[in-house]
């Protein structure tokens, strides 16, 4: 039976020095600069009044003794849910009771509400343009460069995530193409920002898109949100829950541990 060929690629050893390494501090240069700039664009945030903060943590204590419940025994439990209903129910808790029923303010209307989104598209734009020019660069002086292989063998199912712009079908799936490598410091550079900028960077890619993937607590009060709705919701899903506690019958537990 003849042997496969195994398959030679001559490769300029120069690729390595004029293309991976000039693609990593570009990408790692321009982490920094956008960091910086997403800092220097950042708007502060304006003080809440009190009215708003009581009818942001009341909701959050709701959600709090919600996912929490099983460490409460069953008459702390019941206890505050009874209290956090009747205040649901009631109003008690809404900044503007007057308002309770009506439609909530048109988001384009409220000037807070347009210093937010101001601020979402500044945080877009300077994740999109900085990529956009590093793409155009890429294509225009290192598209169809293969600039290394990598050291341990792949399935044929990497070729299309390793090999962008080489239109080849028969090489090895470990060898990289320059466009490739671009995709791959996008995700790869994380620990060098945390390193270089702290956790709480904003050159962070993946971050960025987790984030939007997972909003934070604060979207839940954001414009257009009507509160009133999101405590009758709070009281429903408080009424359905059947609790149980971490100490139901933790003497027993206690007893059988001691004499085994």
């Amino acid at each position: 039976m003849a042997q496969v060929p195994v398959q030679t690629i001559h490769r300029d050893p120069q690729l390595f020095y004029w293309i991976l390494v000039p693609i990593t501090i570009v990408m790692i240069l321009t982490g920094v600069l956008r960091h910086y700039a997403t800092v220097l664009m950042a708007t502060a945030p304006k003080k809440l009044d009190q009215k708003t903060i009581r009818e942001q943590r009341s909701l959050l204590h709701g959600i709090n003794v919600r996912s929490n419940f099983h460490v409460l025994s069953k008459r702390s439990f019941t206890t505050r849910r009874d209290a956090l209903t009747t205040a649901y129910e009631s109003g008690a808790y809404l900044k503007d009771p007057e308002r309770r029923g009506q439609a909530p303010p048109n988001p384009m209307s409220d000037p807070s509400s347009m210093e937010g989104m101001m601020g979402m598209m500044k945080n877009q734009m300077a994740m999109i343009i900085p990529n956009t020019l590093i793409m155009s660069w890429i294509n225009a002086f290192f598209s169809g460069y293969v600039i290394m292989k990598l050291p341990f063998p792949l399935t044929i199912k990497f070729k299309s995530m390793l090999q962008a712009g080489v239109a080849t079908k028969d090489m090895d799936p470990r060898w990289m193409s320059s466009i490739s490598w671009y995709f791959l410091c996008i995700f790869g550079l994380q620990s060098v920002f945390n390193f270089l900028l702290g956790n709480d960077n904003a050159a962070s890619q993946m971050a960025q898109q987790m984030g939007q993937m997972a909003p934070p607590t604060g979207q839940m009060f954001g414009p257009g949100v009507d509160p009133d709705k999101q405590f009758i919701a709070e009281v429903e899903n408080l009424a359905v829950i059947e609790h149980y506690s971490v100490l139901d019958g933790v003497e027993q537990r206690l007893l059988e541990g001691i004499t085994v």
